[in-house]
């Protein structure tokens, strides 16, 4: 339930900033992929350049290209370690990498934060991190560094998680955090209003509505 009022306020947000110009990431974690370092920006970035469903090694590499250098400009610098995180042989093109994983480990982090600024000294950036909870180690040093260095920028942030998850982030005077709770009685009753218009439903009928979703505003949606 608390992951439908989760869902349901992030849609009404992205509703709210329909029409104004911003890029949107979004970065799903997943309880399958919690020792899979990076894996919800591997996907997000898989998704942002067409990528999954293409076998050609070197189509990868020219849809990655475009997308960074949409993003960010000239590729050249971060591309080879975009690529080597995405399991992509950039070598044809590109010099190879050092060998050393705390490197590439540390290169990698930082050219992900550097890509998401530079995003957004163009054009501001939402970017959503759902259910960190189950996020890997590595993400969670990512995400830390991100929120370390977007609070000067057009980045908001939106990060959500279970109640028993431990937020790490909450020491920045920049980062607000907010508790959802169920609606209301009165809070159902209105939305259910709202979605009946001029075609009010019998009071008993609102009353079981109420009483079956338990102020969890998608299923009141759904149910009414």
């Amino acid at each position: 339930k608390t992951r439908n009022l989760l869902y349901r306020g992030l849609s009404d947000l992205r509703t709210r900033l329909k029409g104004q110009p911003h890029l949107n990431l979004s970065y799903h974690c997943s309880p399958h992929h919690r020792n899979s370092p990076l894996h919800p920006v591997i996907e997000q970035l898989e998704r942002a350049a067409g990528l999954p469903g293409e076998v050609d090694p070197a189509a990868k590499l020219d849809r990655l290209e475009a997308l960074l250098t949409r993003w960010a400009g000239d590729p050249q610098e971060v591309l080879p370690v975009i690529a080597a995180l995405l399991s992509i042989d950039a070598t044809a093109r590109y010099p190879a990498l050092p060998m050393s994983p705390h490197w590439q480990k540390e290169r990698t982090l930082e050219v992900l934060v550097d890509q998401l600024l530079g995003v957004a000294s163009k054009q501001p950036v939402l970017a959503i991190y759902e259910d960190v909870n189950w996020a890997d180690p590595t993400s969670l040093e990512l995400l830390d560094l991100v929120v370390n260095r977007i609070q000067d920028s057009a980045v908001l942030a939106l990060i959500t998680f279970r109640p028993d998850f431990q937020c790490p982030w909450t020491r920045y005077a920049h980062v607000t955090s907010l508790t959802l709770s169920r609606l209301s009685r009165r809070q159902g009753a209105a939305m259910i209003e709202r979605l009946t218009g001029d075609r009010p439903l019998p009071a008993p009928l609102r009353e079981q509505i109420l009483s079956k979703t338990d102020g969890v505003p998608l299923f009141v949606e759904e149910l009414t």
